[in-house]
């Protein structure tokens, strides 16, 4: 009886005090109807009560074939090539996805059809198959004078990323086109390919008219041979000025072109494990 007494006291108090408040700000007792969020402290979960992890669940995806398709997959394959561009597209490339490798052929025929939501689309999904066998295609697509520049450059970076060692072709014959768009897409993904024969493409862009074009030159020679030169200032450059920095890189080149090696690639940080 000793120990209620006193919670009851206060329980009292507090009560007045809260009815009080009430009062004074206009609001009358209807404010104590009205419930008060409160933030409560987050408790980590126990081990044993966590989800369980991706891998422990079981994998309900279909792998794609790695047979040669029949007949009847081939018709198939080409009857999905002109839901390449609708309201199916994401559907059709997800079922040649499914079919593999076996059905880059009707892929790379895609390439020169009339519409050209179909070439890209043909391109997206050559890309999600992963079969190198396309790349000599898709160069020949990036090399097209006539093509529209976003597939261009889409079938560049593709092919970059199947097999680089194929593209540096493709990468010389787009850094000389007249149009800009193309050019810096060259000067890009030309970091990405370590063979040699992209460095005499890039060394040339460096004077590129488009300033854009020269930067975006410069950035990867720096990051594919990890050389550095004197310190200018390219984001004010003038076509003169690149014209005279690049001397900088092309004696460095002729000096250097027949020892030189392309530095280790960086490694990407691995993830922190979570618990």
């Amino acid at each position: 009886m000793a120990d209620i007494l006193p919670r009851v006291l206060i329980g009292s108090f507090l009560g007045a005090a809260v009815l009080l408040c009430g009062l004074t700000t206009g609001q009358g007792t209807a404010g104590l109807a009205q419930p008060i969020p409160v933030q409560s402290p987050f408790e980590q979960p126990l081990p044993s009560e966590r989800s369980p992890k991706a891998e422990d669940a079981p994998s309900t995806s279909v792998p794609p074939l790695d047979r040669p398709l029949s007949p009847e997959e081939i018709k198939r394959a080409e009857a999905l090539v002109p839901l390449l561009a609708g309201k199916q597209e994401f559907w059709a490339m997800g079922e040649f996805v499914h079919l593999g490798p076996g059905a880059v052929p009707v892929l790379v025929k895609a390439l020169t059809m009339p519409g050209p939501r179909i070439r890209y689309n043909a391109i997206e999904t050559l890309s999600m198959i992963k079969d190198p066998g396309a790349v000599p295609a898709l160069i020949e697509t990036a090399k097209q004078p006539f093509e529209m520049s976003r597939i261009r450059e889409h079938a560049l970076r593709v092919s970059v990323r199947l097999d680089p060692a194929q593209t540096p072709s493709a990468i010389a014959v787009m850094a000389k086109d007249p149009n800009s768009t193309i050019r810096t897409g060259a000067a890009f993904q030309a970091r990405y390919v370590r063979e040699k024969e992209v460095i005499p493409a890039l060394l040339a862009l460096i004077s590129d008219e488009e300033q854009f074009v020269g930067i975006t030159a410069v950035q990867s020679l720096w990051k594919l041979t990890g050389h550095s030169t004197e310190l200018h200032d390219w984001a004010s450059s003038t076509k003169k000025d690149r014209e005279e920095w690049a001397q900088e890189w092309v004696t460095w080149w002729r000096e250097s072109q027949s020892t030189f090696q392309f530095p280790k690639p960086r490694q990407a940080r691995k993830s922190r494990k979570q618990d």
